[in-house]
């Protein structure tokens, strides 16, 4: 199994309260929410970058008629 990288995070603890509520929704500890949230984020990301995500597809700009 690959090693883990431990860091610290400071965060409100409203956001915190409200991460906690949404992990526990979804049967996951508060560290395995915000390590699935971090994910997605990054696999959108990347999916905007090879123009397959929703950024790609629409990058602001409208077009005209």
């Amino acid at each position: 199994m690959a090693e883990r990288k431990s860091f610290l995070l400071r965060i409100a603890p409203d956001l915190w309260a409200d991460v906690e509520a949404w992990a526990v929704d979804e049967l996951r500890s508060v560290n395995g929410q915000i390590e699935y949230l971090l994910r997605q984020a990054v696999l959108k990301r990347k999916g905007a970058a090879l123009g397959r995500g929703p950024a790609a597809r629409n990058p602001g700009k409208p077009k005209t008629p």
